[in-house]
């Protein structure tokens, strides 16, 4: 099936399309709410601006995929294979991303409010702002999730939950210069987190959860520590 195929069923009421293929094909500012594209190939697809949202994309391959700007609120991304995909201002609150492949994505700018990222491997996954927007993790739920290498620098993760994630060598730190926006951690939940060797620098922490996580090498110069819970059951003063 082709594009213009697809889209003449699609705009006739049929939202059904599982196990499609549709590699390095142009999908943009398209508008396929509610589409159903499970276990699709959607390999190095440009998806740009289109609205998938509350889709089903369960285990589809959107490896190498271009989504600069794509609404993708309440899709269901579940085990997909995203590796090196583009997220770049996406829209992505609340959707699923349970279990999903996202080894060196790019979420620049996106809004993942409220995600559920359970579990999911996002090694070297890249969540600094753009010039003008930055990532927002708020209330994202990336348990169990492995974010090693990670950056995270400027991002917001007020209320997040990364309870027994793997957080590695991440860095939350931009450096002097490299953004207006400092990481907020404000009353995120580390709890047993993997924090080792990650830079923590000057952001902020307030209330955070870090009970039995693990610090071994972690860098929390001039971070806001205030009210914070410490590995071992203290409050920071």
């Amino acid at each position: 099936m082709d594009i213009e195929q697809l889209l003449q069923r699609y705009n006739a009421g049929e939202r059904d399309f599982p196990q499609i293929k549709l590699c390095d094909t142009d999908l943009l500012q398209l508008e396929l709410s509610r589409i159903n594209l499970s276990g699709g190939d959607l390999r190095q697809a440009r998806l740009g601006r289109s609205c998938l949202a509350l889709a089903n994309l369960q285990q589809v391959n959107l490896s190498e995929a271009i989504l600069w700007g794509t609404d993708l609120r309440g899709s269901n991304l579940s085990q997909a294979m995203l590796r090196d995909a583009d997220f770049s201002g996406a829209k992505l609150n609340q959707a699923d991303l349970t279990g999903a492949y996202l080894y060196k994505a790019s979420f620049s700018g996106a809004n993942l409010a409220k995600a559920i990222v359970q579990n999911a491997l996002l090694l070297e996954a890249d969540f600094r702002p753009t010039t003008d927007q930055r990532t927002d993790l708020g209330k994202t739920d990336f348990q169990g999730a492995d974010l090693s290498y990670a950056n995270l620098s400027g991002a917001n993760i007020r209320q997040a939950n990364f309870s027994q994630a793997k957080l590695c060598r991440a860095t939350f730190n931009s450096g002097i210069g490299q953004s207006d926006f400092l990481a907020d951690l404000t009353e995120v939940n580390l709890q047993g987190a993997d924090l080792s060797y990650a830079d923590l620098s000057g952001v902020i922490l307030r209330n955070a959860d870090l009970t039995g996580a693990d610090i071994l090498g972690t860098i929390f110069a001039h971070a806001d520590l205030q009210g914070a819970i410490m590995p071992d059951g203290t409050i920071h003063e």
